[in-house]
């Protein structure tokens, strides 16, 4: 199959582009694993017009609904590969499909976070545990909250959090080293600090937190909490096949104005490149990247 552009990832950026570029009329479509991070927040409670929350499952649902009206396909399946055709086009092959070819390419496969193994965690995320501070830290207002993190990640956010509450406890879930600079200035702030893992999260089956039980059998009681932990990847590597720059911390590199790559009519955007990670952000993004693919397709 032959498509003007070739969307790797169906979330909310990817999701925003693929609109955008089925309103002009070009013929689109998206791969996607249905893993990106929005599936896992619950309730988003930044974004103009959504006072109450919404979630990250909804805003998929009704943003694939929305593109299929303007005629753009989507594939559930993982890209593999990527290659560069002589003429200047695209090949994706699929995992479980065939190959694609198109003649623009949209990288939208944002990052994966390391979730930790406890159990009821998935229907806390985004109602009661967070993991952005800047989308989330205004929901532990003055609230107690556990930093649930691995070594100085965890310390510097459970530092930041103190903006909006001072009742915060850190638990070093991977008993990472933390630098002696991080650790003094926890206590500066009275920020207690727990070297031991968790074997039990307590939670409500509504999806709030009350609190987690350590290795040693010490409770901590707290009614929110934050995730801090190493092993989050940003979801790059399939750009490397066709020469795309990636910044020392894996993330793309892509011009400010258009989105568009180092590498000709390929653009990327999202949590994929080096900026907030807001939900707002992607979808301008999605837009912005969406308009200028356009500008590429009909002068081309």
């Amino acid at each position: 199959m032959s498509y003007d552009c070739i969307i790797i990832g169906g979330g909310i950026a990817g999701l925003q582009a693929a609109i955008q570029l089925g309103r002009y009329n070009h013929n689109i479509v998206i791969i996607d694993n249905g893993r990106g991070r929005s599936t896992l927040c619950k309730e988003y409670h930044n974004l103009l017009g959504w006072p109450d929350g919404v979630s990250g499952d909804y805003f998929r649902e009704m943003g694939r609904k929305q593109t299929l009206t303007y005629g753009v396909e989507i594939i559930n399946d993982t890209a593999n590969t990527i290659s560069n055709e002589e003429n200047g086009t695209f090949v994706v092959q699929l995992k479980n499909g065939p190959s694609l070819h198109g003649k623009k390419l949209l990288l939208a496969t944002g990052m994966t976070e390391r979730i930790p193994d406890l159990d009821g965690i998935y229907e806390c995320l985004g109602k009661s545990i967070y993991i952005c501070p800047d989308c989330d830290g205004y929901e532990v207002s003055k609230q107690k909250t556990i930093v649930i993190g691995s070594g100085n990640k965890g310390a510097h956010l459970s530092l930041i959090l103190t903006y909006w509450t001072n009742d915060i406890i850190y638990v070093n879930y991977d008993l990472e080293d933390i630098d002696q600079e991080l650790k003094v200035k926890l206590k500066n702030k009275h920020i207690p600090l727990y070297q031991e893992s968790i074997s039990e999260m307590h939670y409500e089956k509504e999806g709030y937190i009350s609190g987690v039980t350590l290795l040693n059998g010490y409770k901590i009681e707290a009614n929110r909490a934050f995730l801090a932990m190493k092993g989050t990847k940003v979801n790059s590597d399939i750009a490397g096949h066709i020469g795309v720059e990636r910044l020392e911390n894996m993330h793309i590199n892509v011009n400010p104005r258009t989105k568009e790559t180092n590498v000709p009519n390929v653009w990327a955007v999202g949590d994929l490149i080096n900026h907030s990670q807001l939900l707002s952000v992607a979808i301008g993004d999605g837009a912005q990247a969406a308009i200028w693919i356009h500008k590429s397709l009909v002068s081309s």
